[in-house]
């Protein structure tokens, strides 16, 4: 007999994070000029669709079949292929004897996660990358991306062995989606037209309240239990992204545009969120607001650095993301403290060894330099079979009407 307590609890949460990806179509829509609002939503729906089919089919048993422990995946990089189609796993199947809630919510919670996280990189090429390509890209970025370092942090593969942690997927989800999105921005340049900035800041509110409010589901269902972690992860998240919010409006109040904007706000609580994630269920609450405080100001410098470059990342994914990604799971290494999770980590100022300090800056490096590496190389492999960039006329016109044949609003 399950939990129902606990299987409702999971059930709530997997919802809730399903809702973000929406939310992120949302948020990049109406930070998008508006001949491409549907494009770049499409390429976060679409992502529902497509990515869930590969994780009944084969990402499922590569991220969590076999352990590097027992010797039954392949070398802790990937796992085996014993669950192909869900094999074997029913609506009776427990999770795991501590874990009493169906195995099928665990399936399709991680489902989730795998969803959004190839979508997040979308906001970085936006109408610069054609459907076709990025349909490939979604799918073999997964495999050779998201997958192995799912299984090697979550799936009792080689980092996890090795004791590196990630509480919600800082390195698995931030740091691999946010330096992929440098990567295709090198790749595709920079867009014809800048535009003149978001198109419906009220979407982009919408957006950011629906991430926000799914970032409890992500975060604190991620200690898959109702206990008092649980509720430390749910509190730490909010008082994270509200720091960094706050910590965000007021460097703009103060420098550069001398004025508080609403855009400013929402992208500092995005990136308090992001920061936070890797130590949710790790930090104490006064740990969690100095995350949020380094974030707004780390992130937001992040930014700027993209703007001195001249590097064209549209939507800020990798100052926000793949930065607060990176930030995150290094603080960890300082603040991680056993008083607050006993599966955790000790972290330097709490008197831990430096050595998991290091742990975890090896493993955002190998994650970082893993999700820039190979995504630069399959957009060149990509581009001989399907042009990755699109048409010069075909960004002029938007994409909206080149590729969709719709507009999102007529005059």
């Amino acid at each position: 007999m399950f939990d129902k307590g606990l299987t409702a609890f999971m059930i709530i949460a997997t919802s809730l994070v399903m809702l973000m990806t929406p939310g992120l179509a949302f948020f990049y829509g109406g930070l998008s000029c508006k001949k491409n609002i549907l494009s770049i939503m499409m390429q976060s729906f679409v992502s529902l669709g497509i990515t869930s089919l590969l994780w009944i089919s084969i990402g499922y048993t590569m991220c969590f079949s076999g352990d590097l422990a027992h010797g039954t995946d392949f070398s802790g990089i990937i796992g085996n292929f014993d669950r192909v189609f869900l094999h074997g796993i029913t609506a009776y199947t427990p999770h795991s004897a501590d874990r009493n809630f169906p195995e099928f919510i665990f399936i399709a919670y991680q489902m989730m996660f795998a969803i959004i996280t190839p979508a997040l990189i979308t906001g970085a090429f936006i109408n610069r990358v054609t459907f076709k390509s990025y349909i490939i890209f979604l799918i073999f970025w997964q495999i050779f991306v998201y997958y192995p370092f799912v299984h090697m942090i979550w799936g009792g593969g080689i980092l996890a062995q090795w004791g590196v942690l990630d509480f919600a997927g800082g390195i698995t989800v931030h740091a691999t989606a946010g330096f992929a999105a440098l990567a295709s921005v090198l790749f595709v340049g920079k867009r014809a037209e800048q535009g003149d900035g978001p198109n419906n800041i009220p979407l982009v509110a919408i957006g950011t309240a629906l991430l926000w409010f799914g970032w409890y589901g992500f975060n604190a269902g991620s200690e898959l239990n109702v206990d008092a972690i649980t509720a430390q992860a749910f509190l730490n998240t909010d008082i994270a992204a509200s720091a960094s919010a706050v910590t965000w409006l007021i460097i703009e109040w103060t420098t550069g545009k001398k004025k508080p904007t609403f855009i400013g706000l929402m992208t500092g609580a995005v990136a308090g969120l992001a920061t936070i994630t890797p130590a949710a269920g790790y930090v104490s609450l006064d740990a969690a607001l100095f995350f949020g405080l380094l974030a707004g100001v780390v992130c937001y410098l992040a930014v700027k650095f993209v703007e001195y470059k001249g590097w064209d990342d549209a939507l800020d994914v990798w100052g926000v993301h793949g930065v607060g990604g990176v930030l995150g799971t290094l603080l960890l290494g300082f603040f991680g403290s056993l008083a607050v999770n006993p599966h955790g980590a000790q972290g330097i100022l709490n008197g831990g060894s430096p050595v998991f300090f290091l742990k975890q800056l090896t493993a955002i490096i190998l994650a970082s330099a893993w999700g820039f590496v190979f995504t630069l190389a399959m957009l060149k492999i990509i581009n001989v079979l399907v042009p990755v960039k699109v048409k010069l006329a075909d960004e002029l016109q938007g994409l909206d009407l080149a590729f969709h044949g719709e507009v999102a609003r007529r005059q």
